[in-house]
């Protein structure tokens, strides 16, 4: 297909309004994740046990994946999309009235379990409402959303925390709600209802896709890529700035900086896995994070003076970020290919989204081991090598993106 002719092809209506929906999420997200932690603290509890509330979310949502993969393929993706976001709103209203740690502790896990069905549902909703030819495009301007909104919330959460600790978790639950009734209302129409025969539409299962080398590569670099990109950028990178200046808002700059890099590059790289494939930016997009993560050790050289380090920190913090911006859109579109709209695939996308949280769950422990024996200079070699674990696997995986206008080949 020509580039005029992608160009020709319109995102469609309900697209925008899932993309309307994630930037809501992004923002909700960001505005109660400064101040989680505090809350935490506030129950007179350690730094561990603050730590393990932030990980019960990410923990409930990879138990639970299954079973949402399940949902979405027996009940469709708008019913559990809603309901997902519903219950994500009710665990972050009783989160803000938690009386005890246990209950805080107990609310949030709960509220993975919706992120995890809204999670699942968006994604298939893509796959089913996107056009092929548009797929990559599609994908990143659902990235965007959530990168932008990610960058807008905190800094809303940092000026409504001066109100109370509790009231941006209460601020989340009204936006979710009402992210709930825009998305019920727009998605109502007849395209999101099972069109005759959807009962006998063919479920695409988890055997079945192992069968394929393309999903089995998305699958080992969506944990490299949780790993890396999500997992130790969000908790490991923080503690690195604070060892490169001790002030508040390196750690900020830092994370702000890599996310910009992301945002920027997803402007293009959609529109590139659309022309060139999901497979070359994939490659191009995991080696360049192996090697800017890879090196941010470097930072701490002996030697450096306070603003060198601090301009090797932001710029490859920077360089990660357009690392990222590569990998995601293309991956999403791969799995989008591997599923087709012909098929039901709750269970290929669900497993898929386990692989990636393995990687953000196990990512951050195991460098932060690394750290405390050895240093920053190694964890982060390490984390570099796993990202280029996660190119190399694409090395010998098709691409999908024929897969647009012809069917899968057999393995």
């Amino acid at each position: 297909m020509s580039a005029a002719t992608h160009e020709r092809v319109r995102i469609p209506s309900e697209i925008w309004i899932l993309v309307g929906a994630s930037f809501v999420i992004a923002v909700g997200f960001g505005l109660v994740s400064p101040v989680l932690p505090g809350f935490a603290r506030s129950f007179d509890v350690g730094a561990t046990a603050a730590t393990i509330v932030v990980s019960a979310f990410a923990f409930c949502r990879l138990v639970f994946a299954p079973a949402g993969g399940r949902l979405v393929q027996r009940l469709g993706e708008r019913p559990v999309y809603l309901t997902g976001l519903l219950v994500v709103a009710v665990s972050s209203l009783a989160t803000a009235f938690a009386q005890t740690y246990w209950q805080l502790l107990v609310f949030r896990g709960l509220g993975g379990l919706g992120s995890t069905m809204f999670t699942i549902s968006a994604i298939a909703l893509v796959v089913r409402l996107a056009p092929p030819s548009i797929r990559g495009r599609v994908s990143s301007l659902w990235g965007s959303s959530f990168i932008i909104g990610s960058m807008v919330g905190p800094v809303i959460g940092g000026l409504i925390a001066g109100w109370g600790m509790r009231v941006p978790f209460v601020v989340y639950a009204v936006a979710l709600v009402l992210a709930a009734l825009v998305v019920g209302v727009g998605l109502g129409g007849a395209r999101l209802r099972p069109p005759p025969g959807e009962a006998d539409r063919p479920v695409l299962t988890v055997r079945e896709a192992l069968g394929d080398r393309a999903y089995r590569a998305a699958l080992a670099c969506g944990v490299a890529n949780g790993w890396a990109n999500l997992g130790v950028r969000m908790a490991v990178i923080p503690l690195l700035a604070a060892a490169v200046r001790d002030e508040t808002w390196v750690a900020g700059a830092t994370l702000t900086t890599a996310a910009l890099g992301t945002a920027v590059t997803l402007q293009v790289t959609g529109r590139l896995a659309d022309r060139i494939g999901r497979r070359p930016l994939i490659i191009a997009g995991m080696t360049t994070s192996a090697v800017s993560l890879g090196m941010l050790g470097l930072s701490l050289l002996p030697g450096l003076g306070q603003a060198s380090s601090l301009a090797v920190l932001l710029g490859l913090s920077l360089v990660s970020g357009v690392g990222a911006g590569f990998v995601n859109p293309a991956q999403q579109a791969a799995l989008a290919d591997i599923v087709g709209q012909e098929r039901k695939g709750g269970t290929v996308l669900s497993t898929y989204q386990m692989a990636t949280d393995v990687g953000v769950i196990v990512g951050p422990v195991l460098t932060g081991l690394v750290v405390d024996l050895v240093g920053f200079g190694t964890a982060l070699a390490t984390t570099g090598a796993v990202s280029l674990l996660g190119a190399l696997v694409w090395l010998r995986a098709p691409e999908t993106l024929a897969r647009t206008s012809a069917p899968p080949p057999r393995e």
